[in-house]
């Protein structure tokens, strides 16, 4: 038997081939393991019955044991790279549970958008680890294709999730949104910084044809500094056409901002912004660019006519990078509710809905205020649940997620992070990140984390003692029992009796103390002495736990009291274990043989009525040992002749010195009387 490891994605499973030839003939069973995992195999056991003309039914059996076939899907989160974006981002969504929906909004905003920016900047951390992973030389293509495959996908996140920020969770000055859609556009579309710095590195700007595609895309983004900068090099500036150039670089540095740091009002920027475009349609009234092609295109874009874009070839890529543009120079003020209107427009210019593609279809989703087709859209999409946890439990402390509930009655947000959740559970070392999400899920989190802590798997002692600790702040009580009960057996097989009875005493299993305890009478009758009497000693109240550990607990005082000389006492104790009927019959023996050394002693120790119980006490032992149970039993069985020989001198020797003992007694109370 073996086993064959496969990972595979969440929608590949209906075409996944199993590559075993018993399946076909007995079919496959599975069993569930933890989190998303599947074991296949052939149906061992299982009678087929096949029928052959003229020999009516044959019964068939598997030839061999079966092949086990270790199904795994949304591991994305598992790989070495991506577990540092889920430990980072773990700590991001736990803080973000302490500003609850119900918190002022004027103080959660700021907050809610630096918990955005966090998610951001530790997706982007793990797309350059993703790169430059990809870029090892040691590596296999295979891993390489991996990890940049995982660096794009990350990269698709921080596209969605940045542009969610700017709509649903950032605050946004009189709802105008150009700026922030601008500095989207510069942080996720980077093909203009990296064709100016190829630019910048040759040797002539004339002969390279990437000088005036990155100056298009600069002027498309509204980045008219780093256009300007670009046209400051140009060499005809050299020469007699230096106005022109000038001309240029003064219109772009005339052009108006509204930002959030604007002091001016939203009518005294409109005012400027169009003034300032009336300048740029004089200029084309007065051809002052018409013997330069790309300036003359470039002013025609500053003046709001974008046609001229598609003379430029492959320059605007998709629609909403047409929409920046188509804002920026005909419609700067546009609020953010009127986006979507704008988006359907720059959609039809570029061929239609039709050739949008799932990215789009969240994107314009997005623009459309439909928070609940963003998240739909992103789980049909995404790898992995991670994106679409975080973002919907984001949007909902903003506010933005509604939380009705789904057919099986648990609402998007916790649906979402339990999911997630049951990704990071067939992880060994993820299991607190687990626990955290599963605490922020009221409805079904509490009843995930009972079942997933039971099936944690406890390597080491300290794993386990990190487990309980978390099982205890959650008042988890069958579990620390379960968990302490695996430990405890665990640790007696090994042969550590006392770590197995602590780890009994912390479960407060009183079946397994009473167990431990007989383990530990066992081991004192054949060595005459405990092991791990620091454990035995300061036993306290945990000795209350069953009666066989109590007896244990009291025995040990015993033999203190008895070496501190404290010989009134110890005797009183003794009496009492043995009248009180705590210890098992077999160490009866051993007890009245404690008795022997008291009973020696010149003064006298054990009054009348004490003997009369001692006596009593011999005599129930004796019938024991001549009774048909104990002659069958296994530990009557097991004693040699000796043993035997032993055990009857023991018994008549408690007899005599008992015997004398009364005599002794009762001729004291006499004399006293």
């Amino acid at each position: 038997m073996f086993c064959e490891r496969m990972a595979v994605h969440e929608r590949e499973i209906p075409l996944l081939t199993i590559p075993d030839a018993a399946a076909v003939t007995n079919c496959l069973s599975s069993v569930w393991g933890l989190g998303h995992q599947l074991l296949l195999h052939a149906g061992i056991g299982k009678r087929i019955y096949e029928h052959t003309a003229g020999k009516g039914y044959t019964a068939s059996v598997l030839p061999s044991p079966p092949r086990l076939h270790w199904v795994q899907w949304q591991m994305d989160m598992h790989k070495p790279i991506a577990r540092k974006l889920v430990t980072q981002s773990h700590d991001v969504f736990v803080a973000l549970q302490k500003h609850g929906p119900e918190s002022t909004g004027a103080v959660r905003k700021p907050q809610l958008v630096k918990y955005s920016r966090r998610y951001r900047a530790f997706m982007g951390e793990c797309v350059q680890d993703l790169r430059k992973a990809a870029e090892d030389p040691n590596l296999s293509r295979e891993d390489c294709e991996s990890y940049a495959a995982q660096s794009e996908l990350l990269q698709t996140m921080g596209l969605i999730w940045s542009l969610c920020e700017i709509l649903f969770v950032e605050t946004l000055p009189g709802g105008v949104v150009l700026q922030q859609l601008q500095d989207w556009l510069k942080l996720h579309f980077t093909e203009g910084d990296r064709l100016a710095r190829e630019v910048l590195e040759s040797e002539d700007l004339l002969i390279n044809d990437k000088y005036w595609r990155a100056v298009y895309i600069y002027v498309m983004q509204g980045r008219l500094a780093e256009a300007r900068h670009l046209l400051s090099l140009h060499v005809q500036q050299q020469q007699d056409t230096l106005h022109v150039f000038a001309r240029m670089d003064k219109l772009m540095r005339d052009m108006p901002v509204f930002g959030a740091s604007s002091r001016q009002s939203l009518a005294e920027f409109d005012l400027r912004w169009r003034h300032w475009q009336d300048q740029c349609r004089q200029c084309l009234e007065d051809n002052t660019f018409i013997s330069y092609s790309h300036l003359h295109a470039i002013c025609k874009i500053l003046s709001g006519d974008l046609s001229v874009l598609s003379e430029q070839g492959d320059v605007i890529a998709s629609w909403y990078q047409m929409l920046v543009t188509k804002l920026l120079y005909c419609n700067p003020t546009v609020r953010a509710l009127d986006l979507q209107h704008h988006a359907k427009a720059c959609i039809d210019e570029l061929g239609g809905s039709s050739r949008m593609n799932a990215v789009d279809n969240i994107l314009m989703a997005a623009f459309e205020f439909d928070v609940h087709q963003v998240i739909k859209a992103s789980s049909a999409t995404m790898s992995n649940w991670w994106f679409v946890a975080h973002l919907a439990d984001l949007l909902h402390h903003c506010g933005k997620l509604d939380s009705h509930q789904l057919n099986f009655g648990s609402n998007l947000r916790e649906f979402l992070l339990l999911e997630y959740a049951s990704t990071l559970m067939s992880h060994n070392s993820l299991w607190q990140v687990v626990a955290g999400y599963l605490d922020h899920c009221p409805e079904f989190g509490r009843h995930y984390l009972e079942l997933f802590i039971e099936r944690v798997p406890l390597q080491s002692e300290r794993k386990a003692t990190k487990v309980l600790r978390v099982c205890e702040e959650r008042e988890m009580t069958e579990q620390v029992r379960s968990i302490c009960k695996v430990l405890g057996m665990r640790a007696l097989q090994q042969g550590q009796l006392g770590s197995a009875l602590s780890w009994c005493i912390r479960s407060k299993d009183a079946a397994f103390a009473t167990f431990l305890s007989d383990r530990f009478l066992a081991e004192y009758s054949l060595g005459g002495g405990f092991s791990n009497l620091d454990l035995i000693d300061n036993l306290g109240a945990a000795m209350l736990l069953s009666d066989r550990l109590t007896f244990l607990g009291k025995y040990r005082e015993f033999h203190k009291l008895y070496e501190r000389g404290e010989f009134q006492e110890a005797a009183s104790l003794l009496l009492s274990l043995l009248t009180a009927k705590l210890a098992p019959k077999s160490f009866w023996l051993i007890l009245l043989t404690d008795v022997l050394p008291l009973l020696e002693l010149e003064e006298l120790i054990f009054s009348s009525q004490q003997t009369y119980e001692l006596l009593h006490c011999l005599h129930e032992l004796t019938q024991w040992f001549a009774s048909e149970d104990y002659l069958r039993s296994e530990a009557a069985t097991r004693k040699t002749k000796g043993q035997q020989e032993l055990e009857t001198e023991k018994l008549e020797l408690l007899k005599l010195a008992l015997a004398r003992n009364l005599a002794r007694a009762i001729q004291e109370e006499v004399i006293i009387s």
